[in-house]
């Protein structure tokens, strides 16, 4: 393996990597501004009013991507193996 070659593997390895968890931490980021200023607004400092809700969105953020991700995943796997030869030389 060149490692040109490696630096390509790695390349490609990070940035399916950076979109698969890109809208998972859009929609994270997202709910924790919206929460902060219901927050603000109302004055409610309570700890599980401001977690359960983020962990609710996120959870659902994650059920509702789980197959995009999956399919963007096995994507990746397939190239992956599909060029395996090209790696051992």
């Amino acid at each position: 393996m060149t490692p040109d070659s490696v630096v390509g593997l790695l390349r490609q390895m990070l940035i399916t990597t950076f979109w698969m968890s890109a809208p998972l931490l859009l929609i994270g980021l997202a709910a924790g501004i919206v929460i902060s200023l219901v927050q603000i607004v109302t004055s409610i400092q309570d700890a599980a009013f401001n977690a359960i809700p983020r962990l609710a969105t996120f959870l659902t953020s994650v059920l509702l991507l789980l197959p995009w991700m999956l399919k963007k995943l096995m994507a990746y796997t397939i190239t992956l193996f599909t060029d395996l030869g090209r790696y051992t030389h």
